[in-house]
């Protein structure tokens, strides 16, 4: 309810948040979030203000956040006012910190770094991935086609994405199982004993990768930054391997929930798979539209000064987060914003945030969605969730359910 606590308190509300502006929503891990988080971030935007102060949990800070389309775009764009410096949620030593980058730079240091990476991620260098992803995408499907049935989550909507970014940063596919246990405990065990435990884990595989990719160096992305010279200058060991952990992390999650929230949406539709298979010219429409109606991540910042926003007063050393899913359904910029409308006009959507720290990744996950929906129609085209399937949702900072089985 707005402009309370819950029971037990947590940090005080700063006395410059006034008191009708607090609202509990407990995005990422309450019962009703988890129940269909989604719709719930949807109907946000009829029962929270618009800029709202959440008083934080156990597992999230006490922070502003943004629902609408137009003030997540300010605050995206706007790097004179919020930081990324701290956005990220990972444990981190204090005596011996490390920046996430280039995701933790602001402009215009952030350039030097991100100009390592850009020329591995441009279109040009994701489109010459195509064919080998699509042979994966088969090589999956080849393996569960003539069973009639396939937990989903397991057997193509990991694997896929996972195996195309280990591929693009030169680390082993037979480590995957490995990799995926490592992704879940920083993102979901909502346990920081299990979090810490797991980054001391990766932090001794990836500075042995740094150290062999160093002696060794190859084409792909690991390599890049671990011979990086960002500004003419080589990175030291922090750095290297905060870029490292970064690209690391990043592609293990996002595209597998993404495609997840999109195979539960078609099992329970039908038509819908219809109108993909009867409208190929469309793909690109469709996947944009698919993309916006299933946003998995958020933004967070930090205040570097005061500013106001719709008359909302914010101070210096706020955190504020952009809630993307929600403002992606904005329905003052996306008209019947819950509609799956794959004829709506296009605008940019917030899927991959925005400004100089949109996601490097944008490129290969639209890719990679684009393939998955043309090769698993093309040989399951008629589908459905396995009866008495219950579908729940992981808490944590990327929305997606747990598994989606699914049966033909």
């Amino acid at each position: 309810m707005a402009g309370t606590q819950t029971a037990t308190e947590r940090k005080p509300i700063p006395d410059h948040v006034p008191a009708e502006l607090v609202y509990d929503a407990k995005v990422t891990e309450g019962a009703e979030f988890l129940a269909a988080p989604h719709k719930y971030m949807a109907e946000l935007h009829q029962k929270a203000p618009p800029i709202y102060f959440d008083p934080g949990s156990e597992h999230r800070p006490p922070a502003w956040q943004l629902l609408k389309y137009e003030d997540a775009y300010f605050a995206l764009r706007k790097p004179e006012y919020f930081t990324t410096f701290g956005s990220g949620p990972f444990p981190r030593d204090p005596e011996n910190y490390w920046r996430i980058l280039p995701l933790e730079v602001d402009p215009p240091e952030h350039r030097k770094y991100r100009a390592i990476v850009d020329p591995l991620v441009t279109p040009k260098a994701i489109m010459a991935m195509e064919a080998r992803i699509r042979v994966l995408a088969n090589e999956l499907i080849d393996k569960i086609v003539d069973k009639g049935e396939c937990e989903f989550a397991k057997d193509f909507g990991r694997p896929l994405p996972v195996g195309v970014f280990l591929d693009l940063m030169g680390l082993p596919r037979d480590m995957m199982d490995e990799f995926v246990r490592w992704a879940m405990g920083l993102l979901h065990a909502q346990n920081r004993d299990v979090a810490v435990q797991v980054m001391a884990e990766v932090t001794e595989y990836l500075n042995k990768v740094i150290a062999e990719k160093k002696a060794n160096p190859d084409e792909f992305l690991v390599s890049a930054i671990a011979n990086g010279r960002p500004g003419g200058e080589p990175m030291d060991a922090r750095e290297t391997f905060g870029f490292v952990f970064f690209v690391f992390i990043a592609g293990l999650d996002t595209v597998f929930a993404t495609l997840n929230n999109i195979w539960v949406w078609l099992a329970e539709n039908p038509d819908r798979r219809q109108e993909i298979i009867d409208s190929p010219d469309n793909i690109n429409n469709i996947v944009e539209e698919l993309l916006r109606v299933f946003t998995v991540t958020f933004s967070g910042r930090g205040l570097i000064q005061d500013v106001e926003i719709r008359g909302v007063k914010m101070k210096k050393g706020d955190r504020v987060t952009s809630i993307l899913p929600a403002c992606n359904y904005d329905p003052e910029i996306f008209p019947n914003p819950t509609e799956v409308n794959f004829q709506r006009p296009r605008k940019p959507i917030l899927a991959f945030a925005g400004g100089v720290h949109s996601c490097m990744g944008a490129h290969l996950a639209r890719l990679e969605i684009k393939i998955c929906l043309q090769e698993w129609l093309k040989r399951i085209p008629d589908f459905d969730l396995k009866p008495g399937a219950k579908i729940e949702y992981w808490p944590g900072g990327v929305v997606g359910p747990k598994d989606v089985p699914l049966v033909w």
